[in-house]
């Protein structure tokens, strides 16, 4: 069923009156062209959709059960009154909803809609000359200059008439249409001045109810459809998470003993306490021995090095196998219920590389490449090389066992209760092989997220969302200047990219120690916290940077003793730690819908080069900060309270809480200073009230 059946739609040629013949000079020169009724048939003009991705060929993304604002460019010839509505259904499903549009401006119309469920949904538009409107305004004018109207209100008669035999409304629409026309009947029978006939008629037929049911059960006259778009509706975690990392090997409390999953079952409360709810692993799979690599990625290691988890396969198994030390596949379902009963749920690393070790190279050599010496080919990144790795092809002989095979491993996972993957460097593998298996998996379960650590360019990090990623690693690490975090915001809260790309904000990994973090001390980490968990709405952190660990190597952004290359032990109750402002941001977080958003970030005011000012408001839950960017020295600025937000004037007053201390005062205009000592709390956090919203 196309759309317009679906929409129970009526064509022009119901309405319009009949056509006279034309004189016999005039049609002989008439051509009857079959393809002209196809160029007529799209009247209005539907463009600028707000959701729709390079043309429809990428699926923009939602929310499941959150209302999502879409927006298009609807509009006619002439001065005739136009309707639009948005339509949406499951993928697969026989009928659309409709959903009424609301006219903006200039043109730009405007609806809200809900996607009840996860998973694939198809969307379209429809736009159609309501003639019942039109009549009822240009009559509307006749009648108040004192025109006659008598056959304009004819023409409205027959307007009705129409809406009765057409298609569209039920029993009792058409029964109250045919009431109408009935007592319009009478009022013509009772006779008396033509005026004042004329002015009733006028107020039965062009009554606002009359109207609002003209408009639901009329004749939709030059239908026009837009082409059908699709959306992916996601579960709420895709935009609003916080998540933390750890590696499992590293939860004993003994730098001599291998962590468990049991271990880690002793850390989740500690984990829930800080307040997140996605707890994230590195590889958990047998690691490789051949060329495994020693402390701070040493080619010597020592017998006792546990290698890097990402040297992935051994002779205990490869990407569907744990690493023995760890513990039982029962032991891990113990873990993820745990986790669950805790409120976190489990993330784990899906990383398609291999330790020369990994079973697949006996099994499928056809999956590798192979030097002219026989050799198989180790994994390079100019000028790093990483000898204990080996990378699989997409193509030649891999083609098509290996793209199911690495499906199969994350069903398997799935399968074992896992519903969230970080994929570690997607954007080397081939955009069609993401593409296929993204879907594939959805089409099991929708429910599943995938998040794409892929620090590369910026199209190509957009592409990785377009094809279906729903969550992405961003440059977020590296903006650090006022000017930077601005611009980069913008664009991914105000341009197209907010409809498809959900960036999360990462503010270190086991392979990044960001230079401002090891420059900064207590105060750049605390800065960046509440930057990276307010700006966005997933973030994450990987553990010791609640204890401001920033040790580098020397010149390089990289952790010196890297937990990827030996077993540490973290004493999170360190002085200095910042876990305080960890468990206030999380908190706000979950107590603030202000914050479960991202694209209602806008940025405010601060006269001062190096204190970022941003708002974010949903409902009545309005939320300021200021935060000072500067991690050495003392911020004195002046700020603007956004008034114009609530629609006061620069010299109102709106209440104040301060969500850190808890104290609650007004702010009497526009203009008003502050000073943020990073030694203190490089930032502020109030909650603005507009007047009558409950405190």
């Amino acid at each position: 069923m196309n759309i317009a059946e679906t929409a129970q739609t009526t064509t022009e040629k119901e309405t319009a009156p009949k056509r006279r013949r034309a004189p016999k000079a005039v049609a002989a020169e008439v051509v009857r062209d079959p393809a002209l009724h196809g160029i007529a048939a799209d009247r209005l003009a539907i463009e600028g959709v707000s959701i729709e991705i390079d043309g429809g060929r990428f699926a923009a993304k939602v929310v499941a059960g959150r209302p999502v604002k879409i927006e298009a460019d609807i509009f006619s010839d002439g001065h005739d009154s136009i309707d639009a509505a948005f339509l949406y259904r499951r993928q697969g499903a026989a009928e659309f909803t409709e959903l009424p549009m609301e006219f903006l401006i200039n043109d730009r119309w405007t609806v809200t809609a809900t996607f009840p469920d996860p998973g694939d949904y198809e969307v379209s538009f429809i736009a159609w000359r309501d003639l019942f409107a039109t009549w009822r305004k240009e009559v509307t004018k006749k009648h108040a200059a004192g025109q006659r109207i008598a056959l304009e209100l004819q023409e409205g008669r027959e307007l009705i008439e129409a809406a009765v035999t057409a298609g569209r409304g039920g029993r009792e629409e058409k029964a109250a249409l045919k009431t109408l026309l009935k007592d319009d009947k009478t009022l013509q029978k009772e006779g008396g001045a033509e005026a004042d006939v004329d002015a009733r008629r006028f107020a039965l037929l062009g009554a606002p109810d009359v109207v609002d049911l003209m408009q639901r059960v009329g004749p939709r006259t030059n239908l026009t459809p837009y082409k059908v778009l699709p959306v992916f509706a996601d579960r709420l975690a895709a935009e609003f998470s916080a998540w933390y990392e750890l590696m499992p090997r590293s939860q004993s409390g003994d730098v001599n003993r291998h962590g468990t999953f049991d271990d880690v079952i002793a850390r989740l409360p500690y984990v829930r306490d800080l307040g997140f709810d996605v707890l994230y692993f590195p590889p958990i799979h047998p690691i490789g021995k051949t060329n495994r690599k020693g402390r701070n990625n040493s080619l010597t290691p020592e017998p006792d090095d546990p290698g890097s988890p990402y040297a992935i396969g051994s002779e205990e198994g490869g990407h569907d196998a744990i690493h023995p030390e760890l513990g039982t596949f029962d032991d891990f379902r113990r873990l993820v219920d745990a986790a669950r009963d805790h409120g976190l749920e489990i993330a784990l690393d899906f990383a398609i590389q291999c330790s020369p070790d990994h079973p697949w190279i006996k099994q499928h050599p056809e999956w590798f490449d192979w030097r002219p010496d026989g050799t198989i080919k180790f994994a390079e990144n100019p000028p790093k090389k990483y000898e204990d790795i080996v990378n699989v092809h997409f193509y030649r002989g891999a083609l098509p066992d290996l793209w199911y095979a690495l499906r199969d491993i994350v069903l398997f996972w799935v399968g074992h209760g896992v519903r969230i993957f970080r994929v570690d460097n997607p954007h080397t593998k081939p955009f069609p092989f993401w593409e296929w298996m993204i879907a594939e998996v959805r089409s099991k379960h929708p429910d599943v997220i995938f998040l794409a650590e892929a620090f590369t360019r910026p199209k190509v990090m957009k592409r990785l969302a377009k094809i279906g990623f729903s969550q992405s690693y961003s440059y977020f690490t590296w903006r650090n200047e006022k000017w930077e975090l601005t611009e980069y915001l913008t664009e991914l809260t105000q341009t197209e990219a907010r409809h498809y790309m959900r960036p999360n904000f990462f503010v270190n990994t086991p392979d990044i120690n960001p230079k401002f973090l090891q420059t900064s001390g207590r105060p750049g980490f605390r800065t960046r916290l509440v930057l990276a968990a307010t700006l966005g709405g997933n973030y994450g952190v990987y553990n010791g940077y609640e204890i401001c660990e920033a040790e580098p190597v020397p010149g390089k952004e990289e952790y010196l003793n890297s937990e990827k290359y030996e077993i540490r032990v973290w004493d999170m109750d360190k002085p200095g730690h910042i876990k305080d402002d960890i468990r206030l941001v999380n908190r706000l977080r979950r107590e603030h819908p202000a914050l479960q958003e991202f694209t209602n970030l806008k940025f405010y005011l601060a006269a001062n080069d190096q204190v970022l000012a941003y708002g974010k408001q949903t409902g009545d839950d309005f939320l300021l900060f200021h935060v000072n960017l500067d991690p050495h020295n003392v911020q004195r600025f002046r700020f603007e309270v956004p008034l114009w937000e609530f629609g006061l004037p620069d010299d109102a007053s709106v209440e104040v809480r301060d969500l850190i201390n808890g104290n609650r005062f007004t702010w009497h205009g526009k203009d008003h200073w502050l000073e943020l000592d990073p030694e203190t709390r490089p930032y502020a956090i109030w909650q603005l009230f507009a007047p009558g919203v409950p405190r």
